[in-house]
């Protein structure tokens, strides 16, 4: 046997021992019926309403005596107690049971919510490769999904019937000095079909076409889209390439309906990865879209982080802490909210041992704390602690309203 299950047979045993001194039922100790209300003053006559049954409150008699439905002895009631719901609980009880009380407070309340993010590449560091002529490739030098490249450095050689033809009409007008005005446009049609300067100069200062034309990266970064081999056949705006720049990734996160209103540009953020375990990254919001995905009825947000070190991969998923600042608002502690259904209740503290039920209206939980929309005000005092014993005593003897589904 167990060392748990004996000291559960110790304590039955214990209590059924109490039980017997005292004259209770075992279950009384339980629903509140302990030894010390003994001590209690006895009420008059005229002050009690009925008698009732801690475990089946539906027993309603006028005089003292046992419940027809278990033996348990029946306790007093007293008038306006089912009507106002206070619930009486004194010292010895209330040491007993736990129960603890703090004050309605109004003060600054922050409020802080977690959401999932995905690194995802700077749209605006995007590049891509493609061409304006139909031509070959015939040398590849970047060949790899995933290489790194420079800025300008040469991507692969084409050969282009007419990029060739091209070459030889700006030959041609170089030659004709008489017309400047042809030798500019056949210099810009160069260009226009994406030959640089430096080329088109090289071409004039041979005096010979070139048959195959290099073509640089347009940008630095990792090659993260490769759409062509060598010996290709390429036609005009077909996509080769598109590169990357990783120094700076983008976070994006889903963000509650709820928690929007409190996501604006510039708000501080914090993001930690599993890939990194212990640490995190501080960023800003940069920038919050103006839709709701239909489906998780969520709406996103970007985070913009530097990525020096390359740690932070496209794809992988993230953590991002956001919270705000919602000013001086009515709070008690969460531990204090009852749920009823609809309701949500509290326990006002009403002195002498009295505590009566409260609907609350309640808004924006952090840290721990509800705002309180209406219900109660500064200075009033909430049992935070054993409102579950207190809310199982009120809804056996006295507010049973309070518990309908109906509001």
């Amino acid at each position: 046997m167990s060392r748990r299950r004996i000291a559960s047979i110790v304590f039955v045993a214990v209590l059924a021992f109490l039980g017997a001194v005292f004259h209770r039922p075992l279950v009384a100790w339980f629903s509140g019926a302990g030894p010390e209300h003994a001590a209690e003053p006895e009420a008059s006559a005229a002050d009690i309403d009925h008698y009732t049954c801690s475990m089946h409150p539906s027993v309603h008699q006028h005089g003292p005596g046992k419940c027809p439905i278990c033996g348990m002895d029946l306790i007093p009631v007293l008038k306006g107690e089912p009507q106002q719901g206070l619930v009486t609980i004194d010292d010895a009880r209330r040491q007993l049971i736990g129960v603890r009380t703090e004050p309605v407070v109004s003060g600054p309340m922050r409020d802080a919510f977690r959401a999932v993010g995905r690194v995802t590449y700077d749209e605006a560091s995007l590049a891509d490769v493609n061409l304006k002529v139909r031509g070959w490739i015939t040398q590849l030098q970047v060949n790899q999904t995933g290489q790194r490249v420079a800025a300008g450095q040469t991507l692969f050689t084409m050969y282009s019937p007419e990029l060739y033809n091209a070459q030889q009409d700006f030959l041609l007008a170089v030659q004709a000095s008489q017309a400047e005005s042809l030798r500019v446009a056949a210099r810009q049609r160069l260009r226009l079909l994406g030959m640089t300067d430096a080329q088109i100069d090289t071409v004039a200062k041979k005096g010979t076409p070139m048959e195959s034309v290099t073509v640089p990266s347009p940008a630095g970064g990792f090659v993260i889209e490769k759409n062509v081999v060598e010996g290709a056949s390429v036609d005009p705006g077909m996509r080769l390439f598109r590169i990357a720049a990783l120094d700076k990734v983008w976070i994006e996160a889903d963000v509650y309906e709820a928690d929007l209103p409190h996501v604006r540009v510039g708000q501080s953020a914090k993001v930690t990865l599993d890939y990194l375990p212990g640490r995190s990254y501080d960023a800003k919001v940069g920038y919050v879209y103006p839709y709701l995905e239909s489906k998780s009825r969520t709406g996103r947000v970007r985070v913009v982080l530097t990525n020096r070190g390359l740690e932070l991969r496209p794809g992988m998923y993230a953590s991002v802490s956001l919270a705000a600042d919602v000013g001086s608002k009515v709070q008690i502690p969460s531990a204090a909210v009852v749920y009823t259904g609809p309701r949500r209740l509290v326990f006002v503290d009403e002195g002498q041992g009295r505590f009566r039920p409260q609907e609350i209206h309640v808004g924006t939980e952090a840290d721990g704390m509800y705002e309180v929309l209406d219900g109660l005000k500064p200075g009033d005092v909430v049992a935070t602690s054993g409102v579950f014993l207190i809310a199982a005593e009120a809804r056996i003897r006295t507010a049973a309203k309070y518990w309908e589904n109906t509001p």
